[in-house]
């Protein structure tokens, strides 16, 4: 069983990496043919795929659905971008933007994790609503129209000052912070914390009776989430130059989920091709009809009635049937597949 596991998240990490290949193929294209247009699109997919990351690591592997992520989304586009009106900074805005999510996200899971299934649903739901209106009518962050003018952060290495208005540099910190959050979420699966968030999934009602608490485990779990979208979000106005309430929409979450069920529900790497395709889906279809919202949507009907398993989900198993039959094994231990981890393993794995 284990072993098991062990082949599907390794089968995760090549899918990753060999997305990653095509990014930087992509971005060498882009700078050498001087295109605009394909880059800031390619780097909208990749801030929209850390959250969908962050929907992939409740949904997938803690079991809860939010439709609330939009809010720390929004926290941290909204946090970023009164730090560079104010620093110019990258890392002070991208600093500032975690913190805040993740003082959201503790506030926001004091209120979401006291009710269960449909009620955390539709709490999460409700919270994110809120928190948009409450922005929609703040003067002070623009109101309905949001915040225009945010300057192109400055990005210090070593002394060095690197231009982020070059289209090609911004997809590729976009990209080596997306990527990052892949590693962390890949990491943080393979602790005994992780291992926790997996047991949640299997039989929550269990896990107290391996000495755990379901409150603690629920409300870490949401934290990470939530700096995880809040931390993609800061890198929305970086790309955009503003921000609007729009991004704390209903609309936001629900594309979220649609990317981790397009991509595979608990396939990790799911999240990331899901985003990357959801998004270059839309802006080609909208090229030819101003409806492509419903094309897409009957799309999205096709994949759940025929594909439910998502993208990813139907070509994991052939590349795990493949490294099984090669004989490779991954050098690290790695999360189990959270729709198949029963509380036994979950145990053997805490203990």
């Amino acid at each position: 069983m284990r072993d098991h596991f062990r082949l599907s998240m390794q089968a995760s990490h090549l899918l990753t990496g060999v997305l990653a290949i095509a990014s930087i193929v992509f971005m060498g294209w882009g700078a050498a043919a001087g295109d605009t247009f394909y880059l800031r699109l390619g780097t909208e997919a990749l801030i929209f795929a850390g959250l969908a990351l962050s929907v992939e690591l409740l949904l997938g592997y803690t079991g809860l659905l939010s439709l609330g992520q939009a809010m720390y989304f929004g926290v941290g586009a909204y946090v970023s971008a009164l730090t560079l009106i104010a620093t110019g900074s990258f890392w002070m805005a991208l600093g500032a933007a975690f913190l805040a999510s993740l003082a959201a996200s503790f506030v926001g899971g004091l209120v979401a994790n006291r009710v269960r299934g449909v009620y955390f649903v539709l709490l999460t739901f409700a919270l994110a609503q809120v928190a948009a209106k409450a922005v929609y009518n703040t003067k002070a962050l623009g109101s309905s129209d949001g915040m225009i003018g945010i300057p192109v952060p400055k990005l210090s290495l070593i002394g060095w000052d690197i231009p982020m208005s070059n289209p090609a540099v911004l997809f590729l910190v976009v990209a080596l912070v997306i990527f990052g959050l892949y590693g962390f979420c890949s990491w943080l699966l393979n602790t005994p914390l992780g291992r926790l968030f997996v047991a949640l999934r299997a039989n929550e009602r269990r896990v107290p009776f391996l000495g755990y608490s379901v409150w603690h485990a629920r409300m870490a779990a949401y934290m990470v989430a939530g700096a995880i979208a809040g931390i993609s979000g800061a890198l929305y106005p970086m790309l955009r130059g503003f921000v609007s309430p729009e991004l704390m929409f209903f609309t936001t979450s629900g594309n979220a989920v649609i990317m981790v069920i397009l991509g595979g529900v608990g396939t990790l790497a799911g999240a990331l091709y899901g985003a990357t395709i959801l998004v270059l889906l839309k802006s080609f279809i909208s090229t030819y009809t101003e409806h492509h919202l419903i094309i897409i949507g009957a799309l999205f009907i096709a994949l759940v009635l025929f594909v439910p398993q998502g993208m990813i989900g139907c070509i994991r198993p052939r590349l795990m049937a493949w490294l099984e039959r090669s004989g490779s094994r991954p050098s690290l231990p790695a999360a189990p597949v959270a729709s198949v981890a029963p509380i036994r393993a979950a145990r053997s794995d805490l203990t």
